[in-house]
């Protein structure tokens, strides 16, 4: 349940701490005098979509905490975010939003992202605001609340598994089919390309071998010149000795006092060896001289295939590398079209079993869904009871369709408001009122099957009053008994029910508007419930009706 809710810098509110107790919460107060704030506070913190309009003017950053107890540790939130409450079963959630967009969220002072903060706040509260009931008019919803409250889950995943083969198999299909004009110009055009591309005869890293060799052609006399001339130098002429020589001649006249001590021996050492060196690389030298073939025509040659490899990439690929692999790709889709008329037959036979396999698992998803339908309009029919709709008949509606991703039925929720009248959709006939409290209803129900242990209702009582407003109070109550409930509301009826009462008002001070959280005790509660009923003018009567309103609450609870 949420015990605290601290809040600073949200709109009007510079900073409130609320303590929620179990059961029933009613939050009141004059229109515009933040109540619905506060809802807004609960929202960003539980990672819901926020603007840095919601920040408090003048303020750099808001902040929004929640402490929750008794939460379990199993709920699948936790393992997937890598968070946990404590040893207690607390857990704290934070959030500050920054002016620049920025936020910075945690759990138990754990770093979450908002997404992680949304995915934990999920399974902790509900908020149902005022406008929910208007998703009853949209029937596409209509199916996901039978879901929901059917746990469907396997059925619906082995449905969607078995659609999803039977709708790639189609993509599949469609992607092999072409027409015959279209089919032979794409065959030309892959004949040519693959002709042009094997007639090259590429090979992977020749394009990096024609640059260094077309180089050295380039630079062919300024090659042999400098062999040639490193050649002179080391091995020398018929006029001059080389290095090698020189080298050879010092070896030798170091040779006769090599043995008169170590240092000459280490120095005769150093020349034989550097004497060696010498040779090897003047040798090396010699045959790479030797090697170099000068041409002129494999200069041209290599100019012809490298400009031959310039228009190739051009057309096929930034490398070598690539134009083999666009040649493959070619090969391939050449193949595939050639044998295109094949595949397709062996892809509609494994169409049809799947096809097959998409209508069993529809057919048992509908199966698993009217067995639903069934138990939660008796569900909703007793809750309307209790709602003060005891002549209004609710109905699920079932048709077929075409398989799609949510399966193969139409779910249509029906009502008739009155005796006699037939069953129709609920977006032609239901008021205002009737929408809330088929919500509210719906909403009871889905709730019982889910772990959220705090429910909020924002003024979910729009369209509803007298006889039908108490009703909607006590079953509030009766639904407070199992989960903690929070209520903003304009009517007594649903005020006077709640376990505790929270007034929102809104003062000025110092040229700003402030907006503050109390919690009444039962004199403020008559007070404000008096207020509630009559407006500005608070007269003993009225006061003497809220003291009634209170007793005859407590006298309901008491008695659930």
């Amino acid at each position: 349940m949420l015990e605290l809710l601290h809040i600073e810098n949200i709109a009007v509110i510079e900073e409130a701490d609320i303590s929620f107790r179990p059961g029933f919460n009613a939050l009141t107060g004059e229109t515009g005098a933040g109540k619905s704030i506060v809802i807004d506070a609960m929202n960003a913190v539980l990672g819901g979509r926020t603007s840095r309009e919601l920040i408090r003017t003048g303020a750099e950053k808001a902040f929004v905490s929640a402490a929750f107890s008794r939460i379990s540790r199993d709920l699948p939130a936790f393992a997937e975010t890598g968070t946990e409450p404590d040893e207690n079963g607390e857990l704290l959630l934070q959030r500050e939003i920054f002016a620049d967009g920025r936020n910075n969220c945690r759990a138990n002072g754990r770093p979450v992202t908002v997404a992680q903060l949304r995915r934990i706040g999920n399974e902790l509260l509900n908020i149902h605001g005022q406008h929910d009931g208007q998703q009853l008019l949209d029937e596409e919803q209509h199916g996901t609340y039978l879901d929901r409250f059917g746990r469907t889950e396997a059925a619906l995943a082995a449905y969607q598994e078995a659609y999803t083969a039977m709708h790639d198999l189609r993509i599949q299909i469609r992607a092999l089919q072409m027409d015959e004009a279209e089919k032979a110009r794409r065959v030309d055009s892959l004949h040519f390309q693959i002709g042009e591309l094997e007639r090259a005869e590429l090979k992977a890293g020749e394009e990096e071998e024609l640059l260094t060799r077309r180089n050295i052609l380039r630079n062919g006399e300024k090659y042999i010149a400098a062999l040639s001339g490193a050649d002179w130098c080391l091995s020398g002429g018929d006029d001059s000795a080389g290095a090698v020589a020189q080298l050879r001649e010092a070896e030798s006249a170091m040779a006769g006092i090599r043995n008169l001590g170590d240092d000459l021996a280490e120095l005769y050492k150093r020349l034989e060896e550097l004497r060696c060196e010498v040779f090897d690389l003047a040798e090396t030298i010699r045959d790479k001289r030797q090697e170099f073939d000068f041409s002129a025509d494999e200069l041209d040659a290599v100019e012809s295939r490298s400009d031959q490899l310039y228009r190739l990439k051009k057309k096929y690929g930034a490398t070598v590398e690539d134009m083999l692999a666009y040649l493959d790709r070619c090969r391939a889709e050449l193949d595939e079209i050639e044998t295109a008329d094949d595949t397709i037959l062996l892809l509609e036979t494994k169409l049809k079993k799947a096809e097959t396999a998409v209508f069993a698992a529809g057919a048992e998803l509908s199966a698993v869904r009217k067995a639903a339908a069934l138990a939660l309009e008796q569900r909703i029919q007793k809750e309307l009871q209790e709602l003060d709709m005891a002549k209004v008949r609710f109905s699920i509606d079932f048709a077929g369709k075409e398989p799609a991703p949510d399966g193969c039925d139409v779910i249509r929720f029906l009502m008739s408001a009155n005796v006699g009248e037939d069953l129709r959709p609920i977006a032609k006939i239901a008021s205002g009122g009737e929408l809330a409290r088929i919500m509210l209803a719906l909403k009871n129900v889905l709730a019982e099957q889910e772990a959220v242990s705090t429910l909020v209702f924002d003024e979910v009582d729009t369209g509803v009053s007298g006889r039908a407003a108490q009703k909607v109070a006590e079953k509030l109550a009766q639904v407070s008994r199992c989960k903690q409930v929070l209520c903003v509301t304009h009517l007594p009826q649903l005020a006077a029910m709640a376990d505790v009462h929270f007034s929102v008002e809104k003062g000025e001070a110092n040229g700003r508007t402030y907006t503050k959280v109390l919690c009444l005790d039962r004199e403020q509660r008559k007070a404000e419930l008096a207020r509630i009923t009559g407006g500005s003018k608070v007269t003993d009567a009225l006061l003497q009706s809220a003291g009634e309103l209170l007793d005859e609450a407590e006298r309901f609870r008491a008695g659930i």
